[in-house]
């Protein structure tokens, strides 16, 4: 029954839960409008709110007792184009106005970063977000953060910790896979610096992809810089060297950029004679490009919802794992793969 007007204690969350056969976490994710619950049970969780007058004011003070609906992002990588749209992703699932986000930039130094940690943790943030320039292992903040922690793009050194990144191996699969489906045979794969996991994974994906198909890469992969000026010098070397090339793979949308200038430079037609597909989905460059740029997403925004929602998970005391977890890339076919009629 609901509690009686007069006297009687306020409803609580775990009320709520009770009466909708539901876990407390669960109730809280309803009721905060949190995306990652179904459609019915939101609607059970509500209809028991209602039933017991669970008001948004007695809410408030159950999901944010001892907390103060902030969280901190930390990362290394403020300029660049990785960690915007990661925050962009993160921010959805806090949900406009109900979490506030602490955004610290360390800039790469680690003394700078434990700067930013203490400010943050001074500040009584409910949890942290870790976001890296880059897919290779970074070092964990250590075990005795007392707020819970997930890293993003760039994975934990630390098996102790929960750390999402996309799945580049994955990515280079796609990429060869989707040249192939176009009918071409003779791939070569130009890419960045060798010493990034990322340049390393794509090749394992694209060789993986190429080898279950009965093929290999044409030449050795050409590593240097994540540059438009690399993709233009590398695509004059490969072409002048395997004339027959009908497709490369790029380790990067600038690096497939540069690639293009100098087919156009050579008269070699693409998508006709030349098939060409980057990495990185920057948006901004690929479309502006001559044609337009065939590459892999990462699927950043959502790397940021679900580190959001691991956080959100871990506030509402659910066990979120360990370990590296990598999410999936998607293929956004432009121009430069498939002729545009």
């Amino acid at each position: 029954m609901a509690p009686s007007e007069g006297g009687a204690r306020a409803s609580t969350l775990s009320d709520v839960a009770r009466r909708a056969g539901v876990s407390i976490a669960t109730a809280s994710k309803a009721l905060n409008g949190r995306g990652d619950v179904a459609p019915a049970t939101r609607k059970r969780v509500t209809e028991a709110a209602e039933e017991l007058t669970f008001t948004p004011n007695a809410m408030a003070r159950g999901l944010l007792a001892g907390r103060t609906g902030t969280v901190g992002l930390l990362t290394s990588d403020l300029e660049g184009r990785f960690m915007i749209p990661i925050l962009s992703g993160a921010e959805d699932a806090f949900g406009a106005g109900q979490v506030n986000v602490f955004l610290c930039d360390a800039r790469g130094d680690a003394i700078r970063e434990q700067h930013h940690l203490r400010a943050l943790l001074s500040r009584r943030v409910d949890g942290i977000i870790v976001v890296g320039r880059q897919t290779d292992p970074r070092p964990s903040l250590g075990p005795d953060i007392p707020v819970p922690v997930v890293y993003a793009y760039s994975p934990s050194d630390d098996p102790r910790d929960l750390s999402l990144t996309p799945d580049n191996y994955a990515g280079g699969r796609l990429a060869i896979e989707h040249l192939l489906a176009t009918g071409r045979r003779r791939i070569a794969h130009i890419t960045g610096d060798p010493l990034y996991a990322a340049a390393q994974d794509r090749l394992a994906g694209a060789r993986a992809a190429l080898e279950a198909a009965g093929l290999a890469l044409v030449g050795e992969p050409m590593f240097s810089g994540w540059s438009e000026h690399w993709g233009r010098d590398a695509a004059a070397m490969l072409l002048a060297q395997h004339p027959d090339v009908d497709a490369i793979f790029c380790g990067s949308d600038q690096i497939a950029r540069g690639v293009l200038d100098t087919a156009r430079d050579l008269g070699r037609r693409v998508p006709d004679d030349l098939a060409v597909i980057g990495y990185d989905n920057w948006e901004l460059l690929a479309t502006g490009s001559r044609p337009e740029i065939t590459s892999i997403d990462a699927n950043l925004q959502q790397l940021g919802r679900h580190a959001a929602q691991r956080v959100f998970d871990a506030i509402d005391g659910v066990d979120i794992g360990a370990g590296t977890h990598h999410t999936l890339v998607r293929l956004i076919i432009r121009g430069s793969t498939i002729a545009r009629r």
